[in-house]
């Protein structure tokens, strides 16, 4: 648990519970602190950065950080639990170390997972996740051998560069049901296609696969769509889309209960720019920083801004020396300029590390977030 330090908090502040500790749980609950009471649950005490989850699996030691060192002198307290329960009506989250948490106001920022429904997995054992990035690698130590990628976005061309350059006694495919990278410019997906052939994986496109027993390999890594984490939303009677997202409004309160705030990957979040927002870090964390100041300014009975958002750019790593930064019109549509090779892989690896710097930023200096551009 957090240490906690005095705050001089304002006659507006609220019981704030977050659920969640990824990039917009976190990012809410900072900036929250200054203002209100601040109760963070989650079960682990370590924050993980998952946009390296493809890194770890390829290698890296280590892709978590304490969460202790954001925290610590912030007033926001940690439950190391897991939320089982929440009620709507008497506004009080429950865990599983049988606590009741009341709130006056919950952020729902549980996330997402790679969508493994329907079996896709399969009846063996040789399927992973990027969830399970940590045993995928102790099973390509094993090797050499045969895996195979399903999912031809930006996450599956992750997986394969960075797998094929690490692994390189493994044959490494990637299928995809549709086009790869369908949504880079000409230019950009010419070079994910060039790099990833230059690290020798075969690349096979229209290729529909429906659970990884139909793939022939040693290792299958399922990497095909995502699905918000929101099971424990739905229970509690909160409208979701068709997707599973929670519901939200223009400031991010949940349509069926505006006590109820959703940020990240579990909203169906939206912006006039941006239209709906897609699953990602980079949408991630304006949100969550947009959701806590709409609490704030809904506690000091004003009326809360809507959520502005647009797209600049994607950003994919192609191993440790190549990458793609491709430009993008704000609603995430390609524009034909990008970046392309070692100068991409250098700012790729900035704008990863922005967003511990970012984290840290909101937990030192709250107010200063108003500057950096797409944090309301």
């Amino acid at each position: 648990m957090a240490r906690r330090r005095h705050t001089r908090h304002t006659r507006h502040q609220q019981q704030v519970v977050v659920l969640g500790a990824g990039y917009a749980g976190l990012m809410a609950a900072l900036r929250l602190a200054a203002h209100h009471d601040v109760t963070l649950i989650d079960p682990s005490d370590r924050f993980t950065e998952r946009v390296r989850l493809h890194e770890l699996a390829a290698g890296r030691p280590e892709v978590t950080h304490p969460l202790a060192g954001f925290l610590d002198g912030t007033g926001v307290t940690h439950i190391t639990a897991r939320a089982t329960d929440i009620d709507t009506a008497a506004r009080s989250v429950r865990t599983d170390d049988g606590r009741s948490v009341p709130y006056d106001r919950l952020v729902y920022a549980l996330g997402s997972r790679t969508d493994t429904r329907g079996g896709v997995l399969g009846t063996g054992s040789r399927a992973y996740t990027t969830e399970s990035a940590e045993a995928l690698r102790k099973r390509l130590l094993d090797g050499p051998g045969s895996l195979a990628i399903v999912g031809g976005g930006l996450t599956g061309i992750e997986l394969a560069a960075e797998l094929a350059e690490s692994c390189q006694d493994w044959e490494v495919r990637l299928l995809t049901s549709g086009q790869l990278g369908a949504g880079l410019s000409g230019k950009g997906r010419g070079h994910v296609v060039g790099a990833l052939h230059a690290r020798g994986v075969r690349i096979e496109e229209g290729h529909r696969v429906g659970s990884a027993d139909e793939v022939d390999a040693d290792a299958v890594l399922w990497a095909a769509s995502m699905t918000a984490t929101t099971d424990l939303a739905a229970r509690a009677g909160l409208a979701v889309d068709g997707s599973g997202r929670v519901l939200v409004d223009a400031v991010l309160r949940s349509v069926s209960h505006p006590e109820i705030y959703a940020a990240g990957d579990a909203a169906a979040s939206f912006s006039p720019a941006a239209g709906p927002l897609r699953m990602a870090c980079a949408t991630a964390m304006p949100t969550g920083a947009h959701a806590a100041a709409a609490i704030t300014a809904e506690a000091r009975g004003e009326e809360p801004r809507p959520l502005r958002f647009g797209f600049v750019s994607q950003g994919v790593s192609l191993g440790r020396g190549d990458g793609l930064i491709q430009l993008v019109r704000p609603d995430d549509s390609p524009r034909e300029r990008a970046l392309t090779g070692r100068p991409a892989a250098r700012v790729k690896e900035q704008v990863v590390r922005s967003t511990i710097r970012l984290l840290h930023l909101a937990a030192r200096h709250p107010s200063a977030l108003r500057l950096v551009p797409g944090i309301r």
